[in-house]
């Protein structure tokens, strides 16, 4: 970290925030990490764009890992470019990028003045929560490919997958919304011209005005029947044909017999129950819309084409050619960059390959290939460039065959909810009472038989219970989003809420995807070795040189001079005259290898063997406190694709009586899913990578641990932010809490009923009773489901902050 040198002061990047390592990337006075955050600075102030800074402090993203200058070569290819606009005409194109970093309203003001950097384009629009921007552009003055180079060159690379080629993405369901806004205004104006009725019964002195009003209320019925209702016809017969009585169906009759019996009653003159039936309508659909609201910024059904690129380099006649992904054929050569995915299966014809499997197989260590070794699908390479033959096509890849297994393609209902189950009883209970009520009315009065039936369905409608349902769904799912974990639907609420036993993955889970902890043995170093040491371990990108930089620190880090890179073995190079290598074994020069727990880098100075540094998993913030809570509550357990050095650790951690299974393919994952299941356990599988694809779907719940909510997750019931991992039994019990909201709020509902009930057996049930006693319970049934959700999002929120106080939750 770079210092000022009179007053001690840490230097920040004037860009992005991050420490600065030295002070000699420079403007003026300003002071920059790395050339790429002072590249994007020198663009902003040479179109008079600064004003970037002032909105924000430090507004900017790290752009060390600059990108590469022909990656967007691809976009020039028309059959390409073709797929992802979405709209072409003689004067503009139309094309949404994804933009992951967009972040806060800097980066809003900077890409709606887009135009400034390129004259060819004429709008941006962005949607800040899906961090996508809408660009429309002349393609006489520019054209895709510089408008993403645009982009990038200013720190908002845009993300372009192959899903972006094969999935137009579905536009926002807006018939849900146009439904309630009919039955919305069909509901006020049925209710004031109801009025006269409420207060003056049939005795109003105009009577010919009367029947205006209720052949108007009769009107404005219709569009609430027959297109506001349609989604809960359509529900309705859907559980029907399944031979289910799913929640919707008494529903349905009471909006049918109260359509019915209000067109009868205008009929013979009287009023109806227009009123009581559209605000039935109207009441649901906001809970539907409110339960059904996703995070359209959010995906939980992705497949392996949203981690493939777009296209990649083929070497044809030793040239570059960029080609999309569905056009690569076996045997063409692939040119793979450093830090860039491998796309299909293949062997490597040239150059050394360290690749990282975390993703797809769960081993935390990068592996060493040469030429000659088959690399599969879905690994990065992390050093350098490398070219690859193909012997399979991208869709017959590894990669591609772990996520087109036969269990991910299977959809099927994990769970029945509660509230159908309790909505089934209602349904009979009602059903019974009204034929009760029938029997006696015609032993003794059979006039009074479709007065009291009708009114009895009218009046014991079971959407009080929906209600209930649907906001306090909605309200849970809003406090859950709030802290980060954002569920698919409101079924996986009471999924969470049943689950029995918990299955972790390790590596990128329990454990950070960059956290991992180095532990030096050997001749005590001084801290100018230290320094040195940390000043090699800079220049390199590997995981384990990160670690053994964090070791040693970032101050004061120093030139290197003749700095190399042996891919595979380990780096070199002079720091104050002083020869330095970190790397394996034989590159350093150990003539024994030493059994250590985690992986090993071995450092000579000046050719002499000075010791060797440990990199261990390190677990995340909080995970102690955690699992140690978790104990208490549920079985545990943890499959991971990487090997066991670390099981006697991990158990400490886990528990005496948990289990751990190491080496797991993602078969294994399932077939383990499966078996708890059997066993009538409910199970809770939290991981991260594809290689977990499986096991994730198969469980009750599953949930998806990200960095970052918008990167690649594999399809899960639920996405949970990493850094919220610590507050999981938290969130457990938020939703178990659901449950208990709703059945108060039900039991608050009967109260209604019962009074409802008390007039329609007597079949005396008035317009006027109705329009009162349904308002007030649907309207009384939102009030106590949004405060006690609000005081249980209150208490969760308490529990966070008591949990981030306690010191304890730290790591060893």
């Amino acid at each position: 970290m770079a210092t000022s040198p009179n007053t001690n002061i840490q230097i920040s990047c004037y860009h992005c925030g991050e420490d600065c390592t030295d002070n000699e990337i420079t403007l003026g006075e300003k002071i920059f990490c790395c050339s790429g955050c002072k590249m994007v600075y020198e663009i902003l102030h040479q179109y008079d764009l600064c004003e970037y800074y002032d909105l924000n402090d430090q507004p900017g993203l790290n752009q060390r890992m600059m990108v590469r200058k022909d990656k967007f070569a691809f976009l020039d290819d028309e059959k390409i470019s073709q797929q992802l606009v979405q709209f072409r005409d003689d004067t503009q194109t139309h094309v949404t990028f994804y933009i992951p970093h967009i972040h806060c309203s800097s980066c809003l003001w900077l890409l709606e003045n887009l135009h400034r950097l390129d004259k060819g384009v004429q709008r941006v629009t962005v949607n800040f929560s899906k961090k996508e921007a809408a660009i429309i552009f002349s393609q006489q003055k520019t054209s895709l490919r510089h408008v993403a180079e645009i982009l990038a060159a200013i720190g908002y690379e845009p993300y372009i997958s192959l899903q972006d080629l094969q999935h137009k993405k579905p536009g926002v369901k807006r018939s849900l919304i146009y439904q309630l806004g009919v039955a919305g205004f069909c509901f006020g104006n049925i209710m004031l011209l109801s009025f006269p009725e409420y207060f003056t019964g049939s005795s109003h002195a105009d009577e010919g005005m009367n029947r205006l009003f209720r052949n108007m209320n009769l009107v404005l019925s219709l569009p609430v029947f027959f297109y506001s209702a349609q989604v809960f016809f359509k529900s309705a017969w859907s559980g029907l044909k399944h031979g289910f009585l799913n929640i919707d169906v008494p529903i349905v009759l009471a909006i049918v017999v109260t359509f019915v019996r209000s067109v009868v009653e205008v009929y013979n003159g009287n009023a109806g129950y227009f009123d009581s039936m559209s605000g039935i309508v109207f009441f649901m659909l906001i809970g539907r819309i409110l339960q059904d609201k996703t995070y359209q910024g959010l995906s939980f059904d992705r497949d392996y084409t949203a981690y493939f690129p777009i296209a990649v380099n083929v070497i044809k006649e030793g040239k570059e050619i960029p080609t999309a992904l569905p056009d690569i054929k076996t045997g063409d050569t692939l040119l793979i960059h450093n830090n860039e995915l491998i796309p299909a299966d293949g062997i490597i014809v040239r150059g050394k390959a360290l690749i990282d499997y975390s993703f797809v197989t769960g081993e935390a260590t990068p592996v060493n290939k040469s030429v000659g070794e088959i690399i599969y699908a879905g690994g990065r390479q992390l050093e350098g460039n490398i070219e690859i033959l193909t012997i399979k096509e991208v869709a017959q890849s590894y990669l591609t065959s772990l996520w087109n297994r036969d269990e991910l393609k299977q959809t099927n209902e994990k769970h029945l909810s509660f509230v159908h189950l309790l909505g089934r009883y209602f349904t009979w209970v009602v059903i019974t009472i009204a034929v009760i009520s029938a029997a006696y009315w015609a032993a003794y009065e059979p006039a009074r038989i479709w007065p009291a039936v009708t009114a009895i369905l009218i009046i014991a409608c079971p959407c009080a219970l929906l209600l209930a349902s649907s906001f306090t769904n909605g309200h849970i799912l809003r406090i859950l989003s709030r802290h980060q974990l954002y569920l698919r639907n409101a079924q996986a609420i009471e999924n969470m809420a049943n689950t029995t036993h918990l299955v972790f993955d390790k590596t990128g889970t329990l454990t950070g995807k960059t956290g991992t902890r180095a532990i030096y043995f050997g001749t005590t170093l001084t801290p100018q070795e230290e320094t040195m040491i940390a000043s090699l371990a800079a220049q390199s990108s590997h995981p384990l040189s990160k670690a053994v930089l964090l070791y040693c620190g970032h101050a004061a880090i120093q030139p290197v001079h003749d700095f190399q890179n042996f891919a595979g073995k380990g780096v070199c190079g002079w720091i104050n005259e002083t020869f330095i290598r970190l790397g394996n074994a034989e590159f350093a020069g150990a003539h024994r290898t030493e059994e250590v727990d985690g992986s090993v880098v071995y450092v000579s100075i000046n050719e002499k063997l000075t010791g060797l540094f440990t990199i261990r998993n390190s677990y995340r913030t909080g995970i102690r406190t955690l699992l140690k809570q978790l104990q208490q509550h549920y079985p545990l357990s943890v499959l991971s694709g990487d090997n066991n050095r670390e099981a006697v650790s991990l158990q400490k951690l886990m528990g005496p009586n948990a289990t751990l299974l190491f080496e797991q393919q993602p078969a294994d994952k399932l077939a383990y899913i499966i078996s708890l299941q059997k066993q009538g356990k409910k199970v809770m599988m939290i991981g991260d990578g594809l290689n977990d694809a499986g096991a994730l779907k198969q469980s009750d719940i599953g949930i998806s641990l990200t960095e970052d909510s918008n990167n690649f997750t594999p399809a899960s019931d639920g996405i949970l932010e990493a850094k919220q991992l610590p507050l999981l039994l938290h969130f457990i019990q938020l939703c178990k809490a659901n449950k208990r909201i709703i059945l108060a709020s039900f039991a608050l509902s009967l109260i209604y009923n019962i009074t409802g009930l008390y007039f329609a057996v007597q079949g005396l049930l008035s317009p006027l009773v109705a329009a009162i006693l349904m308002p007030a319970s649907s309207i009384s049934i939102v009030v106590v489901t949004f405060l006690f959700s609000e005081w249980c999002g209150k208490k969760l929120v308490l529990r966070s902050l008591r949990q981030m106080n306690d010191k304890s939750h730290i790591p060893d």
